[in-house]
């Protein structure tokens, strides 16, 4: 008896401490970042100078060659020509002696001393320039008209730009424009001359770029050549990721706030595409229209979103 006593009165004081420790509710506050709505930021319209471009590759090319050739037959006595090397024109690159010297010209000398016969010759170059290509070294046997190097004329370098005739309407004769290299070298390159011809497969017509003496790289190289297609002074953008559109890119539109946490689809016509903004034609927003920037892809017509930072 007095245990089941004890353990009623244990019971009790189990009750008690409960009713104690439960108090009036505790209300929850729900934090902005479990706040329902997708998490999106935002951006305005602005106004900005909007400039369109074209670029197109162009090839580093020597568009004339020297060729050295020898003046007689016989042997190349020295050769002050190096692959690589450049030469001015008058420049002595090599020593030709004929066949005829070289096997009696010492015993005719010996004969008589007032001959002076030596029989050599000097080939000197034509053009300035780089030698680009060695026929022959010293001790080779060469007849005369044969080709001993080739100088690529200095004089004559440029870009060789291939210009869909469509664009010829962007380029002017005298005109500048930027050219880019694989090393992100920046030249201004002048348009020297359209060639009289057009490629009857893909309708484009070679066009002749000179840059400044002094800033010659290697031939062959291939170099980007923005040309300037469109330049509006003040257009209204925003910026790219803003931008949503279709698979096919048919139609695009923006996510527009309507109020503090609903958003809404403007169906847009675009116009000048930059590196990072896209031009708007229409509808005309407001610099106090919020625009959804992040966040905005898959949100269906009416949609409901959380503001981030």
């Amino acid at each position: 008896m007095y245990t089941l006593y004890k353990k009623y009165l244990l019971l009790g004081v189990l009750a008690s401490a409960l009713h104690s420790c439960s108090g009036p509710a505790v209300k929850v506050v729900q934090d902005d970042a479990t706040a329902p709505g997708t998490p999106v930021t935002l951006t305005k319209v602005s106004t900005d100078s909007l400039i369109d471009y074209i670029y197109l590759n162009a090839t580093a090319t020597f568009q004339q060659k020297s060729y050295v050739k020898a003046n007689v037959n016989g042997y190349v006595e020295s050769a002050q020509a190096v692959l690589g090397k450049y030469i001015s024109k008058g420049q002595t690159l090599f020593t030709l002696k004929t066949k005829e010297a070289q096997s009696i010209g010492n015993s005719i000398n010996k004969l008589n001393p007032e001959f002076k016969f030596s029989g050599t010759n000097y080939i000197k170059s034509t053009s300035s320039g780089y030698i680009t290509q060695l026929n022959h070294q010293v001790g080779d046997y060469v007849q005369d008209g044969e080709q001993l190097a080739a100088i690529s004329d200095e004089n004559s370098f440029a870009f060789i730009l291939n210009l869909p005739y469509e664009l010829k309407k962007y380029l002017t004769r005298n005109g500048t424009v930027d050219m880019i290299l694989p090393d992100d070298t920046r030249l201004k390159g002048t348009v020297s001359a359209f060639m009289p011809t057009v490629d009857p497969a893909t309708q484009t017509q070679n066009v002749i770029i000179k840059i400044p003496k002094g800033n010659m790289p290697p031939e062959n190289l291939i170099a980007k050549v923005r040309i300037m297609k469109t330049n509006k002074a003040n257009g209204h953008s925003v910026p790219k990721a803003a931008i949503l559109t279709n698979d096919i890119q048919t139609v695009y539109w923006v996510m527009k706030l309507i109020d503090s946490n609903t958003a809404v689809k403007v169906p847009v016509k675009t116009g000048i595409e930059t590196q990072d903004r896209v031009e708007i034609l229409e509808p005309e927003f407001s610099t106090a229209d919020k625009i959804i920037l992040t966040g905005n892809y898959g949100l269906p017509d009416t949609a409901k979103v959380r503001i981030i930072q």
